[in-house]
């Protein structure tokens, strides 16, 4: 079994990771300032069950398959920008529409969970970040391998969701002095359009 400390340091640069700018929490950003409090937490359970998908993909070798595979690259990072795209089209379409609670109401947290699992499992980044990261904190003579994986996700997702919930209350707080202006709810969404935009140009040019 991995050691302590080793999972101590293994959970402090998640962390750190976590709060580094990137798709994930900018995603969890925007959504919150756009939606609430309420609707970054469960896109941030959405992101952590997406996480699940990709520990289970380098657990099991699947990863490997889609870095070695172009077509299958492409296909997953084209996938994940237009969905990007038909968020960033809904933030544009909601206007100055009610938000706050009645916005969440709207949406069902339901959708917004669904919108973290889409948005992480469409990021191939993601599984291949994990496969250059995992090992360096798995050891073959402390045990199986898998299971060492699947601990090591675990921890990470657990490091996911401390900093992803914080920045959703965050977040969510700074959107709230705003949600009571329609002009302020207006350029809100229009901010997160933008951010949507911003991260389907950006996966969409990456290479593996």
């Amino acid at each position: 079994m991995i050691d302590g400390t080793v999972l101590l340091a293994f959970f402090s640069t998640s962390a750190l990771l976590a709060l580094s700018p990137g798709p994930d929490n900018l995603f969890v950003m925007a959504q919150s300032a756009q939606n609430g409090r309420m609707a970054g937490l469960f896109v941030t359970l959405g992101l952590a069950t997406g996480l699940i998908g990709h520990t289970v993909a380098v657990a099991f070798g699947l990863a490997a398959i889609v870095h070695s595979s172009a077509l299958a690259f492409v296909i997953l990072k084209g996938l994940g920008a237009a969905y990007l795209l038909y968020l960033a089209w809904l933030a544009l379409r909601a206007g100055a529409s009610s938000g706050g609670q009645e916005q969440l109401t709207a949406l069902s947290r339901g959708s917004l969970y669904r919108r973290g699992i889409v948005m992480n499992l469409t990021n191939p980044k993601v599984s291949f970040f994990f496969m250059a990261f995992l090992p360096q904190f798995a050891d073959p003579h402390r045990g199986s391998m898998m299971v060492q994986f699947f601990l090591l996700g675990a921890v990470f997702i657990m490091a996911t969701l401390l900093v992803f919930g914080v920045i959703s209350l965050l977040s969510g707080g700074f959107g709230d002095k705003f949600r009571n202006s329609a002009l302020a709810r207006k350029a809100v969404n229009r901010i997160a359009a933008a951010v949507f935009v911003g991260l389907a140009i950006k996966l969409s040019i990456s290479k593996r």
